[in-house]
């Protein structure tokens, strides 16, 4: 089943012999790192093997949030709101990003705890978030009749358009002088006296002595090549979006069974708010103890289970060889079978909540791979053993909000400049230091 349709955007053709910096992966965290980098004047090339925002980058709820962030993301996801405030005009595009607000509906007292446990985050970092009663929660969604204890509320929060942004900011990267290359897989690297010295496409070489690996679901295959072990998985989400509405709920919001968003066409983006998969893989052996404390943190929102995934990671275990195709030109795009039960039931979930949504029609669904880490935040980091390495992926489901901000963050730490936010709770070290994975509490 085909994924969303994605807004057009013009890309290069040529392959250049050189380049100061090679970004790896068309998705949000790549094209937003290429603007970043291209507008201070680095010498910037974007290999993407299929097409610019293809996978999740498109896929998911176009949610742009701070609250309920893990304590260690609150910076950089307030960081890259201030940036979605002003990356219309900065790329002479349309985004689709409205500050139209955020729910997360309380059905019992647990989640309300749950949710005075993160307020006092948000008080540290001076959100706007708080805890709002039964009849305001009715108030900001227009059309509803569920009754809910309650609500976590971010005025500030936000929403935009998955299948424009990345066209759009893409655009906005080629006119500040970056150049973009579509169907163009990067199969690995060259090392010269231990530091990377040029990448090895399948349409030919770049030399560098800079790349960011920005490959999303596909980063932990590209560093097998490299000889590092990073611990990432795949979870499948399933959405669906539907016809226009009128009368519905002007931002987005969730309770544990459906999550909704408006749309700029009038329609919902809607999901199951605690329905995921991950297809059992032999990455789900080798990473068996990395993520034990997330599978039990995270209950039975990710469901475990046997797939075509399965049999297809199984036959392409190894790295990618230099010399000819592998598994980024056999799959340019990862478009995995939706759960189609799942989002069916959470839009009825949704049209019981808020009636006005039981005249919408189910237009499209489609699934996407979220790239996840153990303890469910990014790895947006040099690495010391592979001078001239940038890595940035493991968003965690996270990426499309902060999308920008950790564009402007890996931009920063290729360039050696002070960087937008700490980078060090994001450090690719933090796997092999000892350091205890954290997991953030529900919300």
């Amino acid at each position: 089943m085909p994924g969303p349709a994605l807004d057009a955007t013009d890309t290069d053709r040529s392959l250049p012999a050189k380049a100061d910096v090679v970004i790896i992966g068309g998705g949000i965290i790549g094209v937003s790192t290429a603007l970043f980098l291209a507008e201070r004047g680095v010498d910037v090339v974007l290999c993407e093997k299929g097409v610019l925002g293809g996978e999740q980058s498109s896929r998911n709820w176009g949610w742009v949030r701070v609250m309920g962030r893990d304590r260690r993301e609150i910076p950089l996801a307030m960081e890259s709101l201030k940036i979605w405030d002003g990356l219309d005009a900065r790329i002479g595009g349309e985004t689709g990003f409205r500050r139209s607000g955020i729910l997360y509906l309380a059905q019992t007292d647990k989640d309300i705890a749950n949710q005075e446990a993160w307020l006092a985050h948000a008080r540290a970092n001076g959100l706007d978030s708080r805890s709002i009663g039964s009849d305001e929660t009715l108030a900001l969604m227009p059309g509803a009749v569920a009754r809910y204890k309650g609500a976590m509320y971010t005025k500030s929060d936000a929403r935009a358009e998955p299948q424009k942004a990345v066209p759009a900011i893409a655009a906005g990267a080629r006119r500040a002088g970056a150049r973009l290359i579509t169907g163009c897989a990067v199969r690995g690297v060259e090392k010269s006296a231990g530091r990377i010295s040029a990448v090895v496409t399948e349409k030919g070489r770049i030399e560098t002595s800079s790349i960011v690996l920005a490959g999303g679901a596909w980063s932990r295959l590209f560093c097998k090549g490299l000889g590092l072990r990073l611990p990432q998985l795949k979870v499948r989400n399933s959405v669906l979006r539907t016809s226009p509405v009128s009368g519905g709920p002007d931002g987005a919001g969730a309770d544990w069974t459906y999550a909704y968003r408006k749309r700029l066409d009038g329609g919902y983006t809607i999901a199951h708010s605690a329905e995921n998969q991950h297809a059992i893989v032999p990455d789900s052996l080798v990473f068996y103890r990395d993520f034990q404390p997330a599978r039990k943190a995270e209950g039975e929102s990710v469901q475990l289970g046997l797939s075509a995934r399965s049999w297809q990671e199984l036959l392409e275990i190894s790295a990618p060889a230099l010399d000819r195709p592998g598994a980024f030109e056999r799959h340019r795009i990862l478009d995995p079978k939706p759960d189609e039960r799942s989002v069916l039931s959470a839009l009825k979930a949704a049209a019981e909540a808020i009636p006005v949504l039981k005249t919408a029609q189910p237009l499209q669904i489609w699934a996407g791979l979220i790239d996840v880490t153990p303890d469910a935040i990014p790895v947006i980091s040099g690495v010391d053993t592979i001078p001239g390495l940038t890595i940035a992926t493991g968003f965690s489901g996270h990426g499309f909000g902060i999308g920008p901000g950790a564009g402007h963050l890996t931009a920063d730490l290729v360039m050696g400049n002070t960087p937008i936010v700490d980078p060090m709770p994001f450090r690719f070290s933090r796997f092999s230091d000892g350091t205890p994975i954290d997991i953030a509490p529900s919300v």
